[in-house]
């Protein structure tokens, strides 16, 4: 059965994301055919969704207007996987301590947004995460952490002292880009291996 996996393309590094759910799903010989999403209506027909970084206050408002959101709740709801990186993680997460961010409260965590600085601030560093044999290369990007997680909440990463990589039931949030690198073991876990 071939999966059907989305990327939310309103912003962000689609097609870097896209040809790591391929390398991670052939690396499981799964068949998959990557679907990119801006518009409401694709959402209830995917296995699989990945919501990428860019700018959150902005993916929040293109996601509510264009009726995506409540369908990324419905998809949550019926416990498929989600990958959420960098913003995605900010627009999933409870409270990201800014009202210009209409969060979709999917992900018990509150977020401090750039936490680890401005874009000159960006760094790349092993990672060492819980289900991965050996450290993923993480890029940060003008990154977000996590301050607190509910109790039902995984922490799969933490750098210097933040958590910066959670499951939380089908949800699997960074605050890394993991699709920036040539490893595609960040979306493995998230799509291929069972929490």
């Amino acid at each position: 059965m071939t999966l059907t996996a989305g990327v939310i393309a309103v912003q962000g590094d689609v097609s870097e994301h896209a040809a790591a759910i391929e390398q991670a799903a052939a690396r499981h010989d799964r068949a998959v055919e990557v679907v990119t999403i801006r518009e409401a209506g694709i959402v209830p027909d995917c296995d699989l969704l990945l919501i990428p970084g860019g700018e959150s206050t902005t993916i929040s408002t293109l996601l509510a207007e264009e009726g995506i959101d409540e369908e990324i709740r419905d998809h949550v709801a019926a416990d498929k996987p989600v990958l959420a990186t960098c913003a995605g993680l900010i627009v999933l997460a409870a409270d990201a301590k800014d009202d210009r961010v209409a969060t979709l409260g999917l992900l018990d965590v509150t977020v401090d947004r750039n936490a680890f600085g401005r874009q000159a601030d960006s760094f790349q560093t092993p990672l060492d995460v819980t289900g991965l044999d050996s450290p993923f290369p993480a890029v940060f990007i003008r990154a977000p952490a996590i301050d607190s997680v509910g109790s039902d909440v995984s922490v799969l990463a933490e750098w210097d002292d933040r958590i910066v990589a959670v499951r939380d039931g089908p949800i699997v949030a960074t605050a890394f880009h993991p699709e920036l690198t040539d490893d595609a073991r960040i979306h493995e876990l998230a799509f291929f291996t069972e929490g």
